[in-house]
């Protein structure tokens, strides 16, 4: 029976983040994925220095913390923490498998790799596809007007106003 390197609970996908416009994952979560505790963590980066320039990493600052504990739930525990968290790009993520220096970092390196290009590819794929649409609609605009706007429609579904629960006499 073979042991699974990434816990079923935690999927390495939902744990990539879109911080400053860039695809990030939180020391937090690379350390749980890593088997190892986010002060080793951090303590292999100040070793390392040189290896994790500005572009594989940053440091949150409070506001950038507080949004992503508030949209994410698996980081509540952050909540009290007076240290801030690092941010690694996915070749920040890479570098930290080679400073550990663990068979279980150098496996999940790869899944993380993994994930970030899957993330990639979904992107393009959307890119691809809004960039068809546009081509065809430009293409037969006048003739098929009304089938893009009601693919239009359903691209952007409206919000409703939930309907209020209880009793609500005649007036």
């Amino acid at each position: 029976m073979t042991k699974t390197l990434v816990p079923a609970n935690t999927p390495i996908d939902s744990r990539i983040l879109v911080l400053r416009s860039q695809r990030v994952m939180l020391d937090a979560d690379i350390a749980g994925l890593y088997g190892v505790t986010t002060s080793r963590l951090k303590e292999q980066i100040r070793r390392n220095r040189e290896r994790f320039p500005h572009d594989f990493m940053f440091q949150l600052t409070r506001t950038e913390k507080a949004q992503v504990i508030a949209k994410c739930d698996h980081l509540q525990r952050l909540k009290f923490s007076a240290v801030l968290p690092v941010a690694f790009t996915e070749h920040g993520a890479l570098m930290l498998a080679n400073v550990l220096k663990s068979s279980r970092a150098v496996r999940i390196s790869i899944e993380v790799v993994r994930a970030f290009i899957r993330l990639r590819e979904a992107v393009a794929s959307h890119r691809d596809l809004a960039t068809k649409r546009d081509t065809l609609e430009r293409k037969y605009n006048r003739q098929f007007k009304v089938v893009f706007d009601a693919i239009r429609a359903l691209m952007n579904p409206v919000k409703r106003r939930a309907r209020r629960i209880g009793f609500a006499p005649n007036r």
